[in-house]
C-alpha cells in the first residue's frame, strides 16, 4: 500500500466508500474507518500502520 488510492480500495474492499467532495473530511472518516477495521481485527496492524501514515501524509499535504 502506497497512494490514498490503495487506502481508498482497502476500506472499499471492506464495503466503505467515503466521498464527500470535502477533502479534509475525507481523510477524517478514512481514518476513522481505517481504525475501526483495526480495532475488529479485520485489518493487520503493519495495514492499519501503513494507511495511518498515507492519510496523515495526505492531511498534511492538503493544508
Amino acid at each position: 500500500m502506497n497512494t490514498l488510492y490503495d487506502v481508498q480500495q482497502l476500506l472499499k474492499k471492506h464495503g466503505t466508500i467515503i466521498y464527500t467532495r470535502d477533502t479534509q473530511l475525507d481523510l477524517e472518516l478514512m481514518e476513522e474507518e481505517i481504525r475501526e477495521l483495526h480495532n475488529w481485527k479485520m485489518v493487520e496492524t503493519s495495514v492499519f500502520l501503513q494507511a495511518l501514515l498515507i492519510i496523515q501524509k495526505e492531511k498534511h499535504g492538503h493544508m
